[in-house]
């Protein structure tokens, strides 16, 4: 439980100093209607802190909120690497001395126990834990920066839709409407909604729930399940009547 409580304190800390932020200066923006660049904002909180914003300030106390939030990024980040392999090791020292309870184990636990260690001696190495939180550390560090960007790609993709349609109403059905011409209009007001039901609805939106749905498999489920813990062994008559023979 104190291994889990020092994970996932710093990990909430660490995403709402950041990214919570960030939803919060988008909600800001929309209900203020100001024209301060939320880019810039995000980049200067880290390259230098202490810089006035200028027209990029949202609200009163903005520049004293961001260098709170980002020294509570900095704090978090040691607190999830250092705590958890000196509490495994607290807890494997203490186990062995007998004044914590231990897991227990099924029988092929046990036997893969055996085949690995015959003399039934569990070794911690700390080292090996050591560089295996950090390698965790680091991966969610970077993952959560690398995976938060990966949703510009949606950003961009409305920017292409804005494009599109802005080429197909200038090009199509502006052009056909200037040559003052019944079939050539016609035609035009053809090809345009041919071009906006096939490229616009049809490609533009599969296009898009694709990606969605990219994002929400790979970056952002992963912030909320890890494959570890225990094996699922579910309930079987035929793994008893083996272990009773």
């Amino acid at each position: 439980m104190d291994c889990c409580r020092h994970q996932f304190v710093p990990q909430m800390i660490f995403l709402n100093s950041l990214f919570g932020y960030l939803s919060l200066l988008i909600i800001v923006k929309w209900c203020t209607g100001s024209k301060s660049d939320l880019y810039h904002v995000m980049i200067y909180m880290f390259l230098s802190p202490t810089d006035d914003l200028g027209e990029n300030q949202l609200f009163f106390g903005q520049k004293f909120l961001q260098i709170v939030l980002l020294l509570l990024a900095l704090v978090a980040v040691p607190w999830m690497l250092f705590p958890k392999p000196f509490l495994l090791k607290k807890q494997h020292e203490e186990r062995h001395q007998g004044q914590s309870y231990g897991r227990l184990d099924s029988t092929d636990d046990l036997l893969e126990m055996e085949l690995h260690d015959p003399h039934g001696h569990d070794e911690f190495e700390f080292s090996e834990v050591f560089v295996h939180q950090l390698i965790h550390t680091i991966e969610f560090v970077l993952g959560a920066v690398s995976n938060t960007a990966s949703y510009l790609r949606l950003w961009a993709l409305s920017l292409a839709h804005s494009e599109l349609s802005s080429v197909f109403f200038d090009k199509v059905l502006l052009l056909a409407w200037g040559f003052n011409n019944v079939i050539i209009l016609i035609i035009g007001i053809i090809v345009f909604i041919c071009a906006t039901v096939g490229v616009l609805l049809v490609m533009e939106t599969l296009s898009a729930f694709l990606h969605a749905l990219r994002l929400h498999w790979v970056e952002f489920q992963n912030k909320f399940y890890e494959g570890d813990g225990y094996k699922f062994c579910p309930f079987s008559f035929a793994l008893l009547s083996e272990e009773d023979e």
